[in-house]
C-alpha cells in the first residue's frame, strides 16, 4: 500500500497514526502541494492529501480512506459498533478535519506554507484572525469535552483522538500551542496521544523539519 502526503498535513498525519494503531504496512510517499507526481494525480484527482494506492485501488481523502480500510481492517476496532460511539467518533472527526484544522490552516498556511513553501507572501491578518478569534472559542470546547478516561470516545483510543489531536500540531508549529495553565487536559490528552508509538515517529521526523525550517529562515 502506497500512502501519498506530507508528514505536516492534519489529515495525513491522522491517517498515519492510524494505520499504525491498526498495523497495517504501507508505505509513505513525500508529496507537496498541488504535486504532479502521476501515481498522487491518478489517486487525488483534485491533487489533495492524502492519497492511497491499494494494490490498485486509488483514493483519496483522509476519512475516506480510513473508512475503507476500517471495513477491509476491522480489528482493532477504531470506529466503534455502538451506535452512540460511532456518532460521536463521527462527530470528533468532522470536528478535527473541517473545524479545527481549517483554523490551524488559516494560520499554518499563512505563515509557514506560503512563505516557505511556495515563496510567497501569506495573508498574516487572516493568521492573526484565526489565532485570536476562532481558536480560543476551540480549544475552550475541546478541554471541556475531554472525559476523566483521556480519551474522548469511550475508555481506549479510537479516531477521534486521532483526528482531534492532529491539527494540533500545526497550531503548535505555529507557536499558539495550547497554554497548559489555561488547558490542563488538552495538554495531558495531546501530550499523550502524540507519544504513542503509532505516530511518535512522524512527529519527531516532522518537528526536525519544522527546525530546519527555522534555522534556514
Amino acid at each position: 500500500m502506497i500512502i501519498y502526503g506530507s508528514v505536516v498535513s492534519p489529515f495525513v498525519r491522522k491517517l498515519l497514526g492510524y494505520l499504525g494503531e491498526k498495523g497495517i504496512a504501507f508505505e509513505l510517499k513525500g508529496v507537496g502541494i498541488g504535486d504532479p507526481d502521476p501515481g498522487f494525480r491518478a489517486a487525488s484527482p483534485l491533487g489533495k492529501m492524502p492519497a492511497m494506492d491499494d494494490d490498485g485501488f486509488l483514493l483519496a481523502d483522509s476519512s475516506a480512506i480510513i473508512h475503507y480500510l476500517e471495513a477491509k481492517y476491522p480489528e482493532p476496532a477504531l470506529i466503534p459498533a455502538d451506535p452512540q460511539e460511532r456518532g460521536r467518533v463521527i462527530w470528533w472527526d468532522e470536528f478535527g478535519d473541517t473545524v479545527f484544522a481549517a483554523c490551524g490552516g488559516k494560520m499554518f498556511f499563512n505563515r509557514i506554507v506560503a512563505p516557505r513553501f511556495l515563496g510567497r507572501e501569506g495573508d498574516l491578518a487572516a493568521a492573526a484572525a484565526a489565532e485570536a478569534e476562532e481558536l480560543p472559542k476551540l480549544l475552550d470546547y475541546l478541554e471541556s469535552a475531554i472525559p476523566a478516561s483521556g480519551f474522548l470516545v469511550g475508555d481506549r483510543l479510537t479516531l477521534a483522538d486521532l483526528a482531534a489531536v492532529s491539527p494540533l500540531m500545526n497550531i503548535r508549529h505555529c507557536g499558539a500551542d495550547a497554554d497548559p495553565a489555561r488547558y490542563p487536559k488538552i495538554a495531558a490528552w495531546s501530550e499523550a496521544i502524540l507519544a504513542r508509538p503509532s505516530l511518535a515517529p512522524w512527529i519527531a521526523k516532522e518537528e526536525r523539519m519544522m527546525a530546519k525550517l527555522r534555522e534556514q529562515a
